[in-house]
């Protein structure tokens, strides 16, 4: 255990609370997978994580405490139990002294193992059982905890997908028979759910859990099979079909655009990065499998990397022509620029001048 964790537990013990690892960073550790996200559990309340950690924290919207020291971010929750909810967010909790009715009150067994300071495990629900099998399992009444929280849905197809873990069949049964349930989660929730699916080598397991459970159709979501995976992710959505209501950024939708529209053109040249930019240009390369060094070489020697550049200013342009100010100023522009881009022209204002001047002779 890294010295880090363990001084942050260790000041909750030195204040006479219990404190311990537990969920994501306790399954990866047993999997071998380095994480730097600690979740941290305790009977120690939000008012005395406050005095423990003073000046170094930023309280989260379920009552949680917020920790990052160096690489890791601390998540470190009271022992609760969720009383009331509403739309998927607890509305009405209890806080609690006793570790036990903390853990069964989680989601997967794989991630209500605790671990203590000194390493030891702490398996109340057999989760240890399920990660050497490899099976994501609920716990409690299944169809029950689906319905207060359906979610939970996507989380099971997601770390089915992330950790490549197969679905407990009676878990399956029932997201086979409420897939429904996703519907009533706002698309924000569902698209952060998706968003870590498709962030992941393994995907593609976790689109064909989609398909399967029908919630792809329930969503009006399509995709093909020769999806390539890219580190980014409106690299991912430009392959995939969604709905014209979907969440996203006009920056990020801006994006998908251009990458599908460079894919579909299928070449990458000076009128690509020039149009487009480096960052999608890169992306849409990945997809196209054309090497990132060979992007960045074209990038470098582009002999103009926007309009700004043009050396030769809109008023030359009007007295070389004899225009006056007018849409015809934009297009001579794009005239020059596309020259400069097939080298054809130099970016030089002499040249610029002799081209114009030879245009009206």
């Amino acid at each position: 255990m890294d010295k880090i964790i363990k001084t942050v537990l260790k000041k909750l013990i030195d204040n006479n609370y219990q404190a311990y690892l537990v969920g994501g960073f306790v399954r990866d550790y047993l999997l071998g997978i380095k994480s730097y996200d600690v979740d941290i559990c305790t009977n120690a309340l939000p008012k005395d994580l406050h005095t423990i950690f003073p000046n170094n924290y930023n309280s989260n919207t379920y009552g949680g405490f917020n920790l990052k020291i160096k690489n890791y971010n601390f998540d470190i929750t009271t022992y609760r139990k969720e009383l009331k909810y509403n739309n998927r967010k607890p509305i009405e909790i209890k806080y609690l002294n006793n570790l036990e009715e903390d853990i069964i009150r989680r989601d997967f067994t794989v991630n209500s193992v605790c671990m203590d300071i000194n390493e030891k495990i702490i398996d109340l629900v057999d989760g240890v059982r399920d990660i050497s099998n490899h099976q994501i399992k609920m716990l409690g009444n299944i169809k029950e905890r689906l319905e207060e929280d359906p979610l939970r849905i996507l989380r099971a197809i997601r770390f089915a997908s992330t950790l490549n873990f197969e679905i407990d069949y009676k878990l399956e049964t029932e997201i086979i028979n409420n897939y429904t349930l996703v519907k009533t989660l706002s698309n924000t929730r569902i698209k952060d759910e998706i968003n870590k699916i498709l962030l992941n080598k393994n995907f593609k397991k976790g689109l064909f859990l989609l398909k399967k459970y029908k919630i792809l159709s329930l969503l009006n979501i399509n995709y093909n099979d020769d999806i390539v995976f890219v580190n980014d992710i409106s690299g991912m959505w430009s392959q995939i079909n969604f709905p014209s209501n979907f969440i996203f950024t006009k920056q990020e939708l801006s994006n998908i655009i251009e990458i599908r529209q460079i894919v579909k053109d299928g070449v990458i040249d000076n009128k690509t990065l020039y149009n487009y930019g480096l960052y999608v240009s890169l992306v849409s390369g990945e997809i196209l499998n054309i090497n990132k060094k060979i992007i960045h070489k074209l990038y470098n020697r582009l002999p103009i990397k926007n309009a700004n550049d043009l050396e030769i200013s809109s008023e030359e342009i009007m007295n070389i022509l004899n225009i006056i100010p007018s849409k015809k100023i934009s297009e001579i522009k794009e005239e020059l620029i596309n020259n400069i881009l097939e080298y054809r022209l130099k970016n030089k204002n002499t040249e610029l001048r002799k081209y114009l001047i030879k245009k009206v002779s």
